[in-house]
């Protein structure tokens, strides 16, 4: 019998973690370690059969703040060089942008709720095919340029780089597909402050999750399946 698979995942807050993906990992026989951003050295994740970056509140050019950035930045560009299965969503994919070369900056509106993606034609023949119609959480103030060599896969009605791929093995979201409904109300706690500056209704936040994360749950799992099925 084969050994497990094994994905590092990289998360930057506790509440933003698998979510929607780990039943899919799990039930395709993977196995998973996490790392935390800042605190641990990320060298373990150098040979991991699969890199999960999660996302987090600090922006991806901000490395004297956060020197920690400097070393994913590093890894990724390592691993995404060498053609190694790496994810990326929200930040994940910000850093993933930035590690390919591409620029990383503030986007002037923050982005904040539940919509559907618009699928580039190249989306449509994508796993982000599952996508299509359902609502995904978007939670971000910061955009990037499309990497050079990279696939241009969705975008929004307020950002046009929603995803990106690169090749079969990387694969960047900057919304939240991984967000389950379950865990919503820990991300409205974690992100008060952030909801309130921005003056966001918080009960119609919490509504949407409601009505919509059923569907992106099924969607989701849909997604990471034909991804990781088509690594190589």
């Amino acid at each position: 019998m084969p050994a497990p698979r094994h994905a590092v995942v990289v998360q930057h807050l506790a509440f933003e973690d698998l979510g929607n993906f780990a039943p899919v990992l799990r039930e395709l026989g993977w196995t998973w370690s996490f790392l935390q951003a800042g605190v641990d050295d990320l060298d373990a994740a150098r040979e991991a059969d699969l890199l999960v970056v999660l996302g987090g509140p600090i922006g991806v050019y901000e490395t004297e703040t956060y020197p920690f950035l400097n070393d994913a930045l590093a890894l990724l560009r390592e691993r995404l060089a060498a053609q190694r299965p790496t994810l990326g969503i929200c930040l994940g994919a910000q850093l993933m942008a930035a590690a390919l070369g591409a620029r990383v900056h503030p986007g002037g509106t923050k982005e904040i709720g539940w919509s559907a993606l618009q699928l580039t034609p190249e989306g449509e023949a994508s796993c982000l095919r599952h996508l299509a119609d359902v609502p995904v959480l978007h939670w971000h103030g910061d955009t990037f340029t499309l990497p050079t060599g990279s696939t241009h896969l969705a975008s929004s009605a307020v950002y046009p780089h929603q995803a990106f791929a690169v090749g079969a093995h990387a694969l960047g979201l900057q919304c939240h597909v991984e967000a389950r409904g379950a865990d919503f109300e820990r991300w409205l706690i974690g992100h008060a402050c952030e909801l309130a500056s921005a003056g966001l209704d918080v009960p119609a936040l919490r509504a949407a999750a409601h009505a919509h994360a059923p569907a992106l749950e099924a969607a989701a799992a849909r997604v990471l399946r034909d991804w990781l099925s088509a690594l190589p």
